[in-house]
This record gives C-alpha cells, sequence and structure tokens, in this order.
C-alpha cells in the first residue's frame, strides 16, 4: 500500500488520475467534515464530572457556573495585625502615639467575635473581621512591632495593651465578602476549558461536580494484513510489521481532547464495514490509516467509497493520498450511498507513520485543539537551512528537522517510512508548494513537531 503507485479509485478519482489539491484546500474540506463530526459530539448531553476527578482537568465547562456564595463568604484579614476602628487612631503620630488595650484575638477557622471599641483585636490573615472593627493594622507597625501572649474567645481573657503611630483608612487590609464574586454571579461561563486556576475557583464556591461538554468520539481504525499490534513470544510473523499507526494516531487524539477507541482491520472490507456496524452509534468520528492508494488491495477505498467516501490526491510529500466524506448509513449499519439515514464523518490518512502523523497534523488536530480550547496551530518561525535542499516542485514538501547550535534548520531524509526521524526531529520545516531547491541559509518556515 505504498503512496505513489499508480492506478485507479473505485470513486472515479484515482490518486495519479487527478489533479491534486493543495494542502490548504484540502484542510478546508477536512474542516468542513471536522464540523460536522463536532456537531455530532455536541448534540449530546453535558457530561458530570466530580471536582477531584483527574479527568475534569482540560474538559470544556458544559454549561455556565454560578456561585450560590459569596467570595470571599465572609469580611476576613489581609494581614495578620490588629482590627481596629479606623476613628479610634485618626490622631495617631509619631510623637503622639495611640495606645489601645487588646482585645480578643481571632485565628483563621474561628468563629467572628464582637470588637469592643477602643481596643485592638489581634487577628490572623483570613480570620474573620471582629463584627464592629473596620480596618487592619499590620502587627509590623504596632509598638511594639510583635504580638504577645494572645486570648482567643473562651480562652481567658486579653491582657496588655499596643500603640499605634500613625493613622489607618477605614477598610485598610479588609478583605470584604464578596470582592472577588458575589453570591449569584458567574464563575466561569460555557465552553471555556478547565485549567487549574479554574479548576479552584469552582472549589473555592463550593461546587463538587462539574458539567462538561461531550468530547469527540474518534473510532480509530488501522489498516492491513501486515500490522500486529505486538508481537508474541516469537516474535514478528514473516512480511508482518508493528502497528505504530494506532498507539501514535490514539495518542495524538487524546491529546487533542479526543475520546478514541481503536479497532484494527485486515485487508478486508468486510471486517472494515463490521467495525462500522458495531461502532457507528458511539462514534462521531471514523479516522483510518492505509488502504487508500492505487494498489490492488485498497480496502478503505473498497470499503467506503461506496457509502460515500472521496479519495484525491494532495500536492504535499508526505501524505499525498488522501480520503474524506459523509458516509452514508442505512438503519442497521449497511452500506449505501443513497441512503437517507445517519452520516458518519470519515477522514482517512495513508498508511506510512510519518505520512498518517503528519497528516493528522494538518488536517485534523488543528480543529480538535481549538474546539478543546486549545491552540489550534503549532507556533511557526523563519529560520535558515544548514545546507542545500532539493523538493518536488509540485509539492508542499515537509521534512523533519533538528536545529544547529547556530540556528540553522538541518534536514533528515524525506522518505514516510522513517519514523524514528519523526520521532528525534525538533521541527517540522515546510518546503512551499513550486520551489524545487532551496540554497544553504535560505529561509525556510519551521514549527516544533513535539509538544
Amino acid at each position: 500500500m505504498t503512496e505513489s503507485q499508480p492506478g485507479h479509485g473505485s470513486d472515479g478519482m484515482g490518486v495519479e488520475g487527478a489533479a491534486a489539491r493543495t494542502a490548504d484546500e484540502h484542510a478546508a474540506a477536512c474542516r468542513v467534515v471536522l464540523r460536522q463530526a463536532l456537531q455530532r459530539a455536541g448534540a449530546r448531553a453535558p457530561e458530570t464530572v466530580a471536582l477531584d476527578d483527574p479527568e475534569l482537568l482540560g474538559r470544556m465547562t458544559g454549561g455556565a457556573l454560578v456561585s450560590d456564595m459569596p467570595l470571599p463568604p465572609f469580611d476576613n484579614s489581609q494581614m495578620d495585625g490588629y482590627a481596629v476602628c479606623a476613628a479610634d487612631l485618626a490622631g495617631a503620630a509619631p510623637g503622639a502615639p495611640v495606645e489601645l488595650q487588646i482585645g480578643i484575638a481571632t485565628a483563621a477557622g474561628d468563629a467572628p467575635v464582637a470588637h469592643a471599641p477602643g481596643t485592638a483585636s489581634p487577628v490572623m490573615t483570613g480570620a474573620p473581621i471582629p463584627a464592629g472593627a473596620d480596618a487592619v493594622v499590620p502587627v509590623e507597625r504596632a509598638l511594639p512591632p510583635q504580638f504577645p501572649p494572645l486570648a482567643r474567645a473562651g480562652r481567658g481573657a486579653p491582657q496588655g495593651a499596643v500603640a499605634f503611630a500613625a493613622p489607618v483608612a477605614t477598610g485598610e487590609f479588609v478583605r470584604r465578602a464578596g470582592s472577588d464574586l458575589g453570591a449569584g454571579a458567574e464563575i466561569l461561563p460555557a465552553g471555556v476549558r478547565l485549567a487549574p486556576a479554574r479548576i479552584g475557583a469552582l472549589a473555592a464556591a463550593g461546587i463538587a461536580e462539574v458539567p462538561v461538554a461531550p468530547r469527540p468520539r474518534v473510532l480509530l481504525c488501522s489498516t492491513g494484513d501486515e500490522i500486529t499490534p505486538q508481537a508474541g513470544p516469537g516474535g514478528l510473523a514473516p512480511g508482518r510489521i508493528h502497528d505504530a499507526n494506532t498507539p501514535m494516531l490514539a495518542a495524538a487524539l487524546r491529546s487533542a481532547a479526543a475520546e478514541v477507541r481503536v479497532v484494527r482491520c485486515d485487508d478486508s472490507p468486510g471486517a472494515l464495514r463490521a467495525a462500522l456496524r458495531a461502532h457507528e452509534r458511539w462514534a462521531d468520528l471514523l479516522v483510518t490509516s492505509g488502504g487508500i492508494s492505487a494498489g490492488a488491495f485498497e480496502v478503505v477505498r473498497e470499503a467506503l467509497a461506496p457509502l460515500g467516501a472521496r479519495f484525491v490526491k494532495v500536492a504535499m510529500q508526505p501524505g499525498g493520498p488522501q480520503g474524506l466524506g459523509m458516509l452514508a448509513l442505512d438503519a442497521s449499519g449497511g452500506a449505501d450511498a443513497a441512503s437517507a439515514g445517519p452520516r458518519l464523518p470519515a477522514l482517512c490518512f495513508p498508511g506510512n507513520p510519518v505520512s498518517a502523523m503528519l497528516s493528522a497534523e494538518l488536517f485534523l488536530l488543528p480543529t480538535l485543539r481549538e474546539h478543546a480550547g486549545l491552540p489550534a496551530e503549532r507556533p511557526r518561525e523563519q529560520r535558515p537551512l544548514a545546507h542545500d535542499a532539493e523538493s518536488p516542485e509540485g509539492k508542499l514538501q515537509l521534512r523533519r528537522g533538528t536545529i544547529a547550535p547556530d540556528g540553522r534548520v538541518v534536514l533528515s531524509g524525506p522518505s514516510s517510512h522513517l519514523l524514528r526521524g519523526l520521532a528525534t526531529a525538533e521541527v517540522i520545516a515546510e518546503i512551499p508548494l513550486g520551489i524545487g531547491f532551496l540554497a544553504e541559509n535560505a529561509p525556510v518556515v519551521v514549527w516544533r513537531i513535539h509538544d
């Protein structure tokens, strides 16, 4: 199942027999299909996830979240210090300090106490402001600038006095109830990604369960008689290879906040259609790898073309053969392109591992990342080449590369089976359509392949 064999396609659009579309044109067509998949996902009811569930991180809120209490829930102290009535210190000055008797002390977690006018009530950071006090003086500004032995409510009578050499403004160092959020106010709107600080805001409001938007469900199918999930004790059978595409693409999809189910099919159209019948009610999107070129046993073409999939060639290397469509399924899950039943969005990628991964990077993952509240595109920059480079003039070439100590880009081989080269690459370099040769130090656009 190579990417360059000449031949014909079952939909009349042979990989070599029709004009190639550009990568940008194909990306636009894929976005149309993916919007349908996301609409299917969005039609499901929001799910509920516990606040302390690790699965909550990175999910999207499924509705507006409202606080039924003010935050903070009570006036509390911003500093360790003395709660006072500001009027009692109006005349304080460095040469004429005002002395106040020390009152009952309040620590974080204590119930509020009453403040007696003409006293200074010791109060710790986060503790309720005593009722009747309206300001806090940090202990460092008091005379002396440290606490004496203190008495909390019900634990003896307070003793001693403290002096202040400056007035204090009403409200100073007091965190007012509701200053962060009023009761009934929205904490988070619908459709935002739950990052750590947002989860913290929900926890502060006492929210224990969070409605989250359903994640897109992707049925991921790798095809080929040659693929083996993991070889047993006897090793690989003759002619077999380990399946790299399924774990690689599944990880990429999950990193873009998709839910994934994996199936592997041999080169049998019936097996692929059986997988669709088994999972069509669950899946929002079908993604396949392999079986879409112009060879004699192209299972994805044979199975999905009658359902409405189109197979095209894209002017890029690697990843020229591509497929996409809205698959028409009748009520029983059969294959009928004229059926009025549900249609399953599908993207079909080549089988060579580098082709499959770069196809996902260009045509699938940006839309999923954007839907998940993540940056859709990887940041791009220009860097000079460390050497001359040739490229097929009629294709966008995606080359793996590393960054030399001088900042220039060193390109590795272009072949689509060189997965280790992709794994160790720092960047993907884009040699544009229409460019057959770039000289050393020519600028090239690069983007990071690994998060």
